[in-house]
């Protein structure tokens, strides 16, 4: 499967197959609060958090991709990932794309 975030992919001929997406939601973990919650008294990067919303967009694309794979696609173009808070301690990530078919 051929994942892009341009609307295309050179030297190959595209039929549109449809909308593809995949969501997860993380929580923060007590643990991983406090600890982060300290680091923010002196300054830098947040790596547990950093950590997590990795994982969560690794997710997402992959479920994005096994609905990609169920409608027979041979790769997905123009991807984009967004995210947002859906409580406190909680974020959406999401990726969505077009699955495309090679002619």
């Amino acid at each position: 499967m051929i994942l892009v975030n341009t609307d295309y992919i050179t030297g190959k001929d595209l039929e549109m197959l449809g909308l593809v997406k995949g969501s997860t939601i993380q929580s923060k973990n007590i643990g991983r609060d406090i600890s982060q919650s300290f680091k923010t008294l002196v300054g830098g990067e947040l790596k547990a958090y950093t950590d997590m919303m990795n994982e969560a967009r690794a997710l997402a694309t992959k479920r994005m991709t096994a609905e990609a794979e169920a409608l027979g696609a041979d790769a997905v173009v123009n991807i984009r990932y967004a995210s947002s808070a859906v409580m406190q301690g909680a974020a959406e990530v999401i990726a969505y794309g077009t699955a495309v078919k090679f002619r």
